[in-house]
C-alpha cells in the first residue's frame, strides 16, 4: 500500500496537469474563468505535491 506522502505527491501532480489543461483550453476558447480555475487548480496541486514531499522527509 502506498504511503500517504506518495499519494499526496501523485494527486498533487494530477491536479497540476489538470490545471494546466484547463488554462490552455480556457485560453483557446477565450474563457478567462476557466483559465483562472486552471491556475487555482495548478497551484493547489503544487501545494499538495509539496506537502507530500515534506511528509516524506519527516517519514510520515
Amino acid at each position: 500500500m502506498a504511503k500517504e506522502s506518495t499519494k499526496d505527491e501523485v494527486k498533487g501532480k494530477a491536479h497540476e496537469i489538470k490545471g494546466k489543461i484547463k488554462q490552455k483550453v480556457g485560453h483557446a476558447i477565450n474563457n478567462p474563468n476557466l483559465e483562472e480555475e486552471g491556475e487555482e487548480e495548478e497551484i493547489g496541486g503544487t501545494i499538495q505535491k509539496k506537502a507530500g514531499q515534506v511528509k516524506k522527509v519527516f517519514g510520515k
